[in-house]
């Protein structure tokens, strides 16, 4: 039984691995947020890594408040660059391995083509320069390191685009979306189980892959689905354009990630967007309050 730390454990991605993971009897979970482990403090990781035999860190934690980050550099930093980087000298002085969570938003999202992970890198704002910070930061202290770069996750938990789009569908009449940022949705639990498959490969392969669901959408398209599958009918959402919505940050326009490397070494097939979307709007609804979002009583099956 491999013992498994996963820090960031109430976020999005950290809840969903922790259910991938709680019918397994070959892990052991350690799960741990900010009340438990302080991950930007060397002392407070050294003394749990000290308590604890851990085989594999997932590191889930990060800042991911876009345009809350360009006025709280310091914070980001110590979250997105020194957290991880302490984690990974960590992991490399006891000999354990480490799967680190990053970002589309490295890239830049000035091209044309899915990003593949030789792509030079060119981080928008202070959130994506924290997290390539980071992603460094790992594997110059544990080259052996994996690093997951992802995109537009949602899931039925916290705060995402997913959820925000279904209460703003239900208590608005119009809305606008941005047309012009094309990326792929990633469902968080699509991911987690992305990190069950480097867990249980027969090799470990470490490097950087690109994993995010398949298809590629616009904000705006990415809306109307939701909508519809929702049975969301009495909001009317219009197209605009990134100039005409200004935000604090920058956004990549172009940030859909090429898969194939991860797909090849790992084996799996990645779910379309769409697919993944269904089943997560299911659980929405079955989930408490789902009521509240959902305007009619549907079968998204």
């Amino acid at each position: 039984m491999k013992t498994i730390l996963i820090t960031g454990a109430n976020g999005q991605l950290g809840r969903e691995l922790q259910l991938r993971l709680s019918d397994r009897d070959d892990f052991e979970m350690l799960v741990t947020d900010i009340d438990e482990l302080d991950i930007t403090d060397v002392d407070a990781i050294d003394a749990y890594f000290a308590s604890h035999a851990i085989d594999c860190v997932v590191n889930c934690a990060a800042y991911t408040a876009v345009d809350a980050a360009e006025d709280n550099v310091e914070l980001c930093r110590r979250l997105n660059a020194v957290a991880p980087t302490l984690l990974a000298h960590a992991c490399a002085r006891k000999g354990a391995r480490m799967i680190h969570i990053s970002t589309d938003y490295v890239l830049g999202g000035d091209g044309h083509r899915p990003y593949r992970e030789d792509d030079e890198p060119h981080p928008l704002g202070v959130y994506g320069l924290t997290k390539l910070e980071g992603e460094r930061g790992v594997i110059e202290a544990l080259p052996d390191a994996v690093i997951l770069r992802t995109a537009w996750l949602y899931s039925p938990h916290g705060k995402n685009f997913v959820k925000t789009m279904l209460k703003l569908g239900r208590t608005l009449e119009t809305l606008r979306v941005v047309v012009d940022q094309v990326g792929t949705p990633t469902y968080a639990l699509d991911l987690a189980d992305c990190i069950v498959a480097v867990l249980t490969a027969t090799d470990w392969h470490p490097g950087i892959y690109h994993v995010s669901d398949e298809g590629a959408i616009s904000w705006y398209d990415f809306t109307m689905a939701i909508h519809r599958l929702a049975g969301i009918t009495e909001c009317r959402v219009s197209p605009c354009m990134t100039s005409e919505y200004p935000t604090r940050a920058t956004r990549p326009h172009y940030s859909v990630l090429d898969k194939s490397k991860f797909k090849a070494t790992f084996g799996v097939t990645l779910p379309h967007w769409e697919v993944s979307l269904r089943h997560c709007l299911q659980r929405i609804a079955q989930s408490e309050g789902g009521d509240q979002l959902f305007p009619l009583k549907i079968s998204l099956n």
